[in-house]
C-alpha cells in the first residue's frame, strides 16, 4: 500500500510540473500589465474632441510644437488673461521651457504633444506609448504637471494611439474645427465657415512670421470679438461639458 501511494504521488506531482512547464514564466503577469491588452473597453479610452457642447459664447485657443517664443505673447496672454492651451514638443522646444514656465505663470496651460513629434498612426503600441509617456515625465519634471490633454502631430492617430494616452493618463485627445492658416485667415476642418461657440482654434507657432505670435493672436481676437465670442479654458470645459467626437479619423 505505500509503495503504491508513493507512485501516485510521484504521478500527481509529475503532472503539475508538466502542467507549468507548459505555460511560460510570467506569461499570466505580463498580460496583466500590458495596456494594449488591458485597455479595450471603448468606453475606457480618451474621446476625440475637436468641439465641445456648450452654449456659452466661448472658443478655445490653442496652440502647437512650442517652435514660437514670442516674449510679447506672453505679455499678451497676461494683459488679456487669455487661458490659451500650449501642445508641447520637447524636441521642438529644446532649452526653450524656462519661456513656457512664464506662461503657465501667467494663465496658459501646458499640454501634451508628444517627445519627437512624429505621425502617430500605425505605430506599434510600444513606440506611440513611448512618445506619449515620454512627454508626460518630460513636463512632469519640468513643471510638475501631469497634463489631462493630448493632441497628437499632424493629427492622426489610431486606436493604438488612445490606447497609450488612456495608459498615459490622458482623459481627452484634442483636435479642432478651425486653423488659421499663413494668410492669417481661419479655415474649417469640418461643417459650415464661421466659428461658433464651442469651437477649438489651432494657431499655428512655428516661429517662421512675421507676423509673430502676437500680432497672429491679436487679429484672431478681433474677429473672436466681432462674432460675440470670447476664449475660454479648455480643460475646464471639457471636464465638465460633453465634448464633440471629431470624425474622419
Amino acid at each position: 500500500m505505500r509503495r503504491q501511494a508513493a507512485v501516485l504521488l510521484c504521478a500527481v506531482l509529475l503532472a503539475g510540473c508538466s502542467g507549468a512547464a507548459a505555460e511560460r514564466p510570467g506569461t499570466g503577469d505580463d498580460r496583466a500589465r500590458d495596456p494594449a491588452r488591458g485597455v479595450t473597453d471603448p468606453r475606457r479610452l480618451p474621446p476625440v474632441v475637436d468641439h465641445v457642447a456648450i452654449r456659452e459664447p466661448v472658443v478655445f485657443l490653442t496652440y502647437d510644437d512650442g517652435a514660437e517664443r514670442d516674449p510679447r505673447f506672453v505679455g499678451l496672454v497676461r494683459e488679456r488673461r487669455l487661458p490659451v492651451s500650449m501642445f508641447l514638443t520637447d524636441t521642438v522646444v529644446g532649452p526653450g521651457y524656462g519661456h513656457f514656465a512664464r506662461l503657465r505663470a501667467v494663465g496658459a496651460s501646458i499640454q501634451n504633444h508628444t517627445l519627437d513629434h512624429p505621425a502617430l498612426r500605425g505605430l506599434p503600441y510600444a513606440g506611440q506609448r513611448a512618445e506619449i509617456c515620454g512627454q508626460q515625465r518630460k513636463l512632469r519634471a519640468r513643471f510638475g504637471i501631469v497634463p489631462r490633454l493630448f493632441r497628437p502631430p499632424y493629427g492622426t492617430y489610431d486606436t493604438t494611439t488612445l490606447r497609450a494616452a488612456a495608459d498615459c493618463g490622458i482623459t481627452a485627445v484634442v483636435l479642432w474645427r478651425a486653423s488659421l492658416n499663413a494668410e492669417g485667415e481661419l479655415t474649417y476642418a469640418r461643417g459650415e465657415p464661421g466659428l461658433r461657440p464651442g469651437d477649438i482654434v489651432s494657431v499655428p507657432s512655428d516661429g517662421t512670421g512675421p507676423p509673430t505670435l502676437a500680432e497672429r493672436t491679436v487679429r484672431l481676437l478681433r474677429e473672436i470679438e466681432a462674432r460675440g465670442l470670447r476664449v475660454g479654458r479648455l480643460e475646464d470645459h471639457l471636464e465638465r461639458r460633453p465634448a464633440r467626437r471629431a470624425v474622419g479619423n
